[in-house]
């Protein structure tokens, strides 16, 4: 045999049509199929011939046919899995003697092409909304943290509408947990199917009680508002069955058909994606509750503002101010009854300038709409003020209280002409009992109840000067010296101590 001879990769004989790749065109544009065609061609035509190395696609390229004993050569491919490549230079293949390929091809002159240095302004914006799903959702963790913590600490606030809130703003926090595990799951961590398969069952799972407690919140405004003396028959016990029973029922089902209809070919997929996430239509089990939660939701609300504009238009206000309040109604109810959702279903495609603007409304609307109901219905709430100001102002009084616990009172302080240092010494103790009823989920009847077991008390000056505490009736059948009256307050055991101690 001779030495190895460099031939073109366009060796064939221009006579033989047969050999011209070109004439295949008709077939369609993959060079794979092209040349599997091609090979198929050959070896109906040539049969066993070991005078060439027949037409053979290396999951690159495709070699034509080729006499034995020479070296092929081909031109580098322009791109490779998103990579660029120096297509000036050649990639080499060795046909052997027996007429057989060499097993491997020669790429190493293939150099791949150095990343662009400018990159288009459209290809930047598609990472965006990620971006801003995770500062959304992040700062909806943090907002709905706090507002957890403050219906659970406050005891005043918890009443039944607070709990449906707490359970909304419990559901919002672990749909937010679970959507960043899973995406960071997907994206840079190689989990078992366990793991995985857990992950997205959880993640559909509190999404669907997110929507879910949504249709609680609509259900008990609208039996609030439109159906009043029908309100009272619901209990928690129901609508806890409505917020967690329904997306359990739903998302086993669908567990158990995803686990019987998802299948895959290769294992190795397992290690890249989780098998659960392909879309099929038996999504539809969880999807379709989501949308009928949505429009039984949309309803709610439009019942609902219709109610309150009518009440509006009844009452003896200015027409513009019953705007703003029907307004205002309507932009805190949309968060809370999920209706975001349907102003950003649908969308231009993200294949576009305005797809990808669209992508990044959508990614701000959908991820701050956790730290909007917690803003609207927690820290901008008036229960939820007036208790923190409330505390605050015990927290204060208390504290005076204890930095004069101390003092001792003189006697002048009591005599008739010398009122100012009296009030000084004695201003904490009137603040703290001035103060009048907050505002709470406690009814008034039990507030007056409570308020009701202690008798009035008095400030009474006795006989050596000292400054004693009893019912006002009392003090009222001794002698009518100065006293100084206080409402009619429960005074808490410290308030003793401190006076008991200031008493001479």
């Amino acid at each position: 045999m001779s030495d190895h001879n460099h031939i073109d990769s366009v060796n064939a004989s221009g006579s033989d049509p047969l050999l011209d790749l070109h004439n295949l065109d008709g077939i369609g544009e993959s060079v794979e199929l092209q040349c599997l065609v091609q090979e198929h061609i050959e070896a109906s035509t040539y049969g066993n011939d070991s005078g060439h190395c027949l037409t053979q696609f290396d999951s690159i390229l495709c070699w034509p046919r080729t006499a034995r004993g020479t070296l092929a050569v081909l031109q580098c491919m322009d791109e490779l899995q998103g990579i660029h490549y120096d297509s000036s230079k050649n990639a080499t293949r060795f046909c052997h003697a027996n007429g057989t390929w060499e097993k491997y091809t020669n790429y190493d002159a293939c150099a791949h092409l150095p990343a662009p240095e400018s990159v288009p302004e459209f290809e930047v914006i598609v990472e965006l909304p990620t971006i801003i799903y995770y500062i959304g959702y992040t700062l909806s963790l943090v907002s709905l943290s706090l507002a957890l913590i403050v219906f659970a600490y406050f005891k005043e606030l918890r009443c039944l509408r607070n709990t449906i809130h707490a359970n909304l703003f419990f559901t919002y926090i672990m749909s937010a947990l679970f959507w960043i595990l899973l995406l960071s799951v997907q994206i840079s961590i190689r989990s078992g199917v366990g793991s995985c398969i857990a992950l997205i069952t959880l993640f559909h799972f509190f999404t669907l009680t997110n929507f879910f407690w949504m249709l609680v919140e609509g259900l008990y405004l609208y039996m609030l508002v439109v159906k009043t003396f029908s309100g009272d028959n619901l209990r928690f016990n129901i609508y806890a069955s409505i917020g967690w029973g329904g997306p359990a029922l739903f998302v086993v089902t669908w567990a158990v058909a995803k686990s019987l209809t998802v299948t895959y070919s290769t294992p190795e997929k397992y290690e890249i994606n989780c098998p659960w996430m392909q879309e099929t239509h038996v999504d539809w089990i969880y999807q379709g509750p989501v949308c009928a939660v949505l429009i039984i939701n949309l309803t709610f609300l439009l019942r609902i503002m219709w109610v309150l504009i009518t009440k509006l238009r009844s009452a003896n206000t200015v027409e513009t101010r019953q705007y703003r309040k029907a307004a205002k109604a309507l932009l805190v109810l949309i968060p809370l009854f999920g209706i975001t959702y349907l102003v950003v279903l649908a969308g231009p495609s993200e294949s576009g300038l305005m797809g990808h603007m669209f992508a990044v409304l959508r990614a701000v609307l959908l991820s701050t709409q956790g730290f909007s109901v917690s803003l609207f219905y927690c820290f901008l709430n008036s229960e939820v003020r007036n208790a923190l100001r409330h505390h605050i102002s015990t927290w204060r009084d208390t504290r005076t209280i204890q930095l004069n616990q101390n003092r001792r009172y003189t006697t002048k302080s009591f005599s008739k002409g010398g009122g100012s240092p009296r009030a000084e010494s004695m201003r904490p103790l009137t603040s703290y009992y001035g103060r009048g009823k907050r505002e709470s989920c406690v009814s008034s009847a039990t507030t007056t109840t409570l308020v009701g077991q202690h008798a009035p008390l008095s400030l009474h000056r006795g006989s050596n000067n000292a400054l004693h505490t009893m019912p006002t009736l009392a003090a009222n059948a001794m002698s009518s010296g100065s006293t100084l009256s206080v409402m009619p307050r429960a005074i808490s055991p410290l308030m003793r101590q401190g006076l008991e101690e200031n008493s001479v």
